[in-house]
């Protein structure tokens, strides 16, 4: 969920997860001629870094489709989940939706929110996506198809480097390049340089947590780095052990800890805590800081501005070398086809079109991300450095395991939110309401702990054949791709 956002996120992480939005409705001009017969799709997104390219596709898919309009409506990403319920609920739901990470896929499709797209997604039809993509509990269910893979895998989190800035603190190389930081100890040292040699007109690192979002990122990159392959935005526990760790793991105290001490030592932008991640963009681009973690929804932005003094890494670890990668799960999704909708054939056209190797391609052209189609990623026309870059990090993106591939049962289970979950004990900690580290990671990893073996009681009340063991597999190697199977 930029993965996410979301996205993500996220992620889907993917993605997915770091997109934000405010509300706004689009579509083709009202002064368009509109041909008879012309039926119009309500389509629900959550895009706004994302938005020229959509937009751009709406443009295309219209003029190949003159008698199917598209209404476009924007929504707020934090608040999507409750709105498509409302609107489901409601009788509005939208013809074409991004399916929410809240209620559960499984959910959804229980709900009758979703349609079957097996009339027209034939085998023939996923026979175009790369081979073994679709499954139960991603992107099916109960052997029905109800979504596709859209995006292609990299690392969801990025950390972003201010070249000026780097190079004003003499953070470079012999031959004058920005030396990019690979460990902790790297980032702490160019936070300090940029800090100190400043004098007060930049800070090393910044972030915009005013939506309770950015510093999860940061936990999240760093301990990936360290060897834990947990995620937040991701949202996974230790497969492994079919666990969160967040207590037990002490990469997440280790690097709370040194997230701790750079405030202390003034190297973080101070209202890093009441602007949201937008603004801190901003902040990085006219070089308020030096360095900042995202997303690759940062770069059409900056583009659009012309800024493009940056460079971007991943994974810095204590060593230098990355223990633990980001993760996803085969297959993905991101669009669906409302059950409801009165214009489902036009809505699949739309759909299809988004899922076409073309539309892909102007995806990563414009700099959105990768796409699920590889000859779409070969054939794009990249010139920025920093994407550039991100594609190269495709190899720290691995397919990890699904419970409910190997077990279908283990998509019955609805593991239910937490509070305080981990943005919340994250701002507790940096803002000093909480103190004691240790027992609040203990606290949250309870937590969690204790929500999944609920959410696994709960389905084997009503049936489900599941236990705790369906999260354990002690074959992942997190250094390699997991290839999961039915049991």
């Amino acid at each position: 969920m930029s993965p996410l956002n979301r996205r993500h996120f996220l992620a889907a992480a993917s993605a997915a997860v770091g997109g934000t939005a405010i509300t706004t409705l689009a579509g083709c001009s009202s002064s368009d001629p509109v041909p008879a017969g012309t039926k119009t799709i309500n389509h629900w997104d959550w895009y706004v870094a994302q938005e020229p390219w959509l937009k751009h596709e709406i443009e295309l898919f219209q003029k190949k489709n003159p008698t199917i309009k598209i209404k476009r409506t924007v929504q707020v990403s934090d608040k999507y989940p409750d709105l498509i319920n409302l609107a489901f609920r409601g009788g509005n739901a939208p013809d074409m939706l991004m399916i929410p990470p809240d209620p559960k896929f499984d959910e959804q499709v229980n709900m009758g929110w979703l349609r079957a797209l097996d009339s027209h997604a034939t085998p023939q039809w996923r026979g175009h996506f790369p081979a073994g993509n679709f499954f139960n509990g991603v992107n099916m269910a109960q052997n029905k198809v109800y979504s596709a893979p859209f995006a292609g895998q990299a690392p969801w989190l990025q950390l972003y480097i201010h070249n000026k800035l780097f190079k004003q603190a003499g953070i470079t190389n012999p031959d004058g390049s920005v030396k990019i930081p690979r460990t902790w100890d790297d980032v702490t040292a160019a936070a300090e340089a940029i800090t100190q040699k400043s004098r007060g007109k930049a800070y090393g690192l910044g972030f915009g947590n005013a939506q309770s979002a950015s510093l999860p990122w940061w936990v999240e990159l760093f301990v990936r780095g360290a060897g834990s392959p947990a995620g937040y935005g991701s949202d996974g526990p230790d497969y492994r052990v079919g666990k969160w760790t967040f207590g037990s793991d002490r990469n997440y105290a280790d690097f709370i800890g040194l997230l701790l001490d750079w405030k202390k030592r003034g190297y973080i932008y101070p209202h890093s805590m009441s602007i949201g991640d937008e603004q801190a963009r901003a902040f990085f681009e006219r070089g308020r800081f030096g360095m900042i973690v995202g997303g690759v929804w940062n770069q059409p932005t900056w583009a659009e501005h012309h800024f493009t003094d940056y460079s971007v890494t991943t994974l810095p670890s204590p060593t230098g070398v990355p223990q633990a990668f980001f993760y996803y799960p085969p297959g993905g999704r991101v669009w669906a086809i409302s059950q409801p909708s009165t214009v489902s054939d036009e809505a699949w056209a739309w759909f299809d079109w988004l899922h076409s190797p073309a539309a892909g391609q102007r995806w990563v052209e414009a700099g959105q991300g990768l796409s699920i189609f590889p000859e779409a990623n070969k054939n794009a026309r990249i010139s920025s450095a920093p994407f550039q870059a991100y594609v190269s990090f495709q190899k720290y993106a691995l397919p990890w395991p699904v419970p409910a591939i190997r077990n279908p049962e283990a998509s019955k289970v609805v593991i239910p939110a937490v509070k305080p979950d981990l943005p919340d004990v994250l701002a507790g900690l940096y803002t000093g309401q909480l103190s004691d580290l240790g027992a609040a990671l203990t606290a949250l990893e309870d937590r969690r702990n204790k929500a999944l073996a609920d959410g696994v009681k709960k389905a084997q009340a009503k049936g489900a054949k599941v236990s705790l063991a369906d999260w354990v597999f002690q074959d992942w190697d997190p250094t390699k791709p997991y290839q999961n199977k039915p049991a």
